[in-house]
């Protein structure tokens, strides 16, 4: 079966809703009574009148004297007025019920007690009004008022308020029970060895905290292999006790791809296919009066359609509109090609710098998912836009709440390892502050630094006539920009080759064989520029490389490249070969610098960050890697008025 259509997001999610709604599968969940104290994010299915009156007697409202107020007419400081206690003037605490035919309180440090043999009296120097310090009966809620209407989430206080009215249950509308169905023969379970061809089911478990997230019952079932007659039993089986089942992979047109198949000969498939990217080969439709979703499989791909597609269907049936996420205007810090006619979300990092928000765009890739925990909202590109260029303007919705975006520290530059220790090393010490890294190169992050759209660069670029670092580009590129050239750490680069280096490799020289293949850095990389610097010198032209223009934009990919046997060497550093367990030709020292613009350099943002670079424990930390100089970290190089 191949995809019926590539469907537009809003085109596709009406004519599902138009389809479930013909069979009755969007009415409202049926309702249920809980306990007050279980009920808390639960949605009210009918309205909660309050049954008594709140206080339901007239109350003290502080401990002291209850007087009747026409009692206390004409006292003042030079004429006191005296009560006499248990007639004029009885003693109450707070929450007491006021006596019969008293209005008022006086409280206890406002009555001077005066005791005698014979009588107690409180001497007063003011008069007070009627229901002075009284909580009169129904002064917080009067029976018969509405305390909370239908189609309401339940917050701690509306738990509060509907207790004290008198009741002890609340009626609400039945958590939505969602059947989870990871798929495929590939899938093993999370800590199990793992061979070629494993891949660890995480699906399910991230899919599942989404929906308990907004208010769902999530049956996360066991994995299914691809086989077509148990996915086929599986699917029937949680119809039966499910509201909606949600397969995961499997939603493709592959020759084992049957969640199409099953829908239809369960049901009716409406959708098969969405024109949004990551997500794209999504199916709706029913099956036994039910809905019925086809999810990817790829790990991002799964949680943006998931968002789009079930979170609206879930609150529908609990009478709830979906709250939109908070959002703000960025400026997109790299260019961003994007497909026509599809819909795109974008994973992007956030930072104010001076006063614009910076969007840094993360890897794209629908099986990366740690493009999702690093960022900090998603940019919607239009189905009609080719996509965005740099300094273009561009609404991200949030993922994180608005005042940590003002206390993210931006770095934009070139890669290296110990930019994720200074990250963990910062929120270890300061939980206020972010580290938001964007790998766009050494040149690129000077760009950034020239548009003020970061606060920080990481750079390596070396002067081919002075042997420098940084210095001339600086000098060409920001001219008028204040700026501290910051010692961080001196660098071995090398070849990252596979154990035991079975290809004998020595040095640049053996990149021109025909039987190597090499991956790079990305362009403006200063690892690049180094390979270009050095190729030159010894007469290679980059076109007789096997591999020369496959750009990776970090160490680790590189290793991660050579790793898999997708590439037999790369330029890199030790510490990213380490990482991976990998061999390590050393070739070349460097030093790798940070570029920071005066004004961020003296600011309070980045006092915490400068303070641990220059702290022993960072220095220990990196030096542990292996294949790093710490001598000048936290030093100040060169001073660029």
């Amino acid at each position: 079966m191949t995809y019926l259509h590539d469907i537009p997001l809003d085109e596709a999610t009406t004519a599902w809703h138009n389809a479930l709604q013909t069979i009755g599968a969007l009415r409202r969940l049926p309702s249920e009574a809980v306990f007050i104290a279980q009920a808390n994010g639960r949605i009210t299915a009918a309205p909660v009148w309050a049954r008594t009156s709140v206080p339901h007697y007239h109350a003290s409202a502080m401990d002291g004297y209850a007087v009747r107020a026409a009692d206390t007419v004409g006292a003042t400081l030079t004429r006191p007025l005296n009560l006499l206690v248990g007639e004029r003037a009885i003693y109450v605490d707070t929450g007491d019920p006021l006596p019969a035919n008293f209005d008022a309180v006086i409280p206890i440090e406002e009555a001077q007690r005066l005791e005698s043999d014979q009588k107690v009296e409180i001497e007063i120097l003011a008069s007070v009004s009627p229901w002075h310090h009284v909580r009169t009966m129904g002064e917080d809620i009067v029976a018969t008022e509405l305390v909370v209407p239908a189609n309401h989430q339940l917050r701690p206080q509306d738990l509060g308020a509907i207790a004290g009215s008198g009741h002890s249950q609340v009626q609400v509308y039945r958590l939505p029970r969602i059947a989870i169905m990871p798929t495929g023969t590939e899938l093993v379970a999370p800590g199990s060895e793992l061979k070629p061809g494993d891949i660890v089911e995480f699906n399910s478990i991230v899919l599942g905290a989404m929906a308990e997230a907004w208010g769902a019952c999530v049956n996360r079932l066991p994995m299914i292999a691809d086989d077509y007659a148990s996915i086929k039993r599986a699917v029937v089986a949680a119809l039966d006790d499910h509201d909606l089942v949600v397969v995961n992979a499997g939603s493709s047109a592959g020759s084992e791809d049957y969640t199409a198949q099953i829908f239809a000969e369960l049901g009716e498939v409406i959708v098969h296919g969405l024109a949004i990217r990551p997500g794209h080969p999504c199916i709706l439709g029913h099956a036994q009066g039910k809905p019925v979703v086809g999810i990817p499989g790829y790990p991002v791909s799964a949680m943006i359609s998931f968002d789009l597609l079930i979170k609206p269907l879930l609150q529908q049936w609990v009478g709830q509109d979906v709250a939109p996420r908070p959002c703000l205007e960025a400026r997109i810090s790299r260019k961003v090609l994007s497909p026509m006619g599809q819909d795109e979300y974008v994973r992007v990092t956030l930072g104010r710098v001076d006063k614009r928000v910076v969007a840094t765009p993360l890897a794209r890739g629908a099986g990366v998912i740690m493009s999702m925990v690093r960022a900090d909202g998603i940019a919607h590109i239009p189905r009609f836009s080719e996509g965005l260029n740099v300094g273009d303007m561009v609404t991200v919705e949030l993922l994180r709440p608005p005042n940590v975006i003002d206390q993210t520290i931006v770095h934009l530059g070139s890669h290296d390892l110990t930019l994720d220790l200074l990250a963990d090393q910062l929120r270890r010490e300061r939980p206020d502050r972010n580290f938001s890294s964007g790998n766009v190169g050494s040149l690129s992050g000077l760009l950034a630094l020239r548009r003020g759209e970061a606060h920080l660069a990481g750079s390596h670029l070396l002067d081919e006539v002075t042997g420098e670092y940084n210095l001339s580009y600086i000098k060409r590129y920001l001219p008028d920009i204040p700026l501290i050239v910051l010692g961080f750490v001196g660098r071995t680069q090398g070849l990252i080759v596979q154990r035991g280096n079975p290809q004998n490799l020595h040095g640049l020289e053996d990149l021109t064989r025909p039987d190597i293949v090499y991956v790079n850095r990305q362009r403006g990389a200063g690892t690049r520029v180094l390979l270009d610097y050095k190729l030159g010198q010894l007469g290679i032209e980059p076109s007789t490389i096997n591999g020369y223009d496959r750009a990776e934009f970090t160490h680790l990919a590189v290793a991660a490249a050579v790793q898999s046997g997708a590439a037999d060497c790369g330029l890199g550093i030790l510490a990213a070969a380490r990482a991976l367990d990998m061999d390590f030709l050393p070739l070349f020292e460097e030093q790798y610098q940070l570029l920071i613009p005066k004004a961020y350099y003296e600011s309070d943002l980045l006092a915490p960050l400068l303070a641990i670079i220059r702290s022993q424990g960072f220095r220990s930390a990196v030096l542990a890697l292996g294949g790093y100089d710490a001598s000048s970290m936290g030093d100040v190089l060169h001073e660029f008025a």
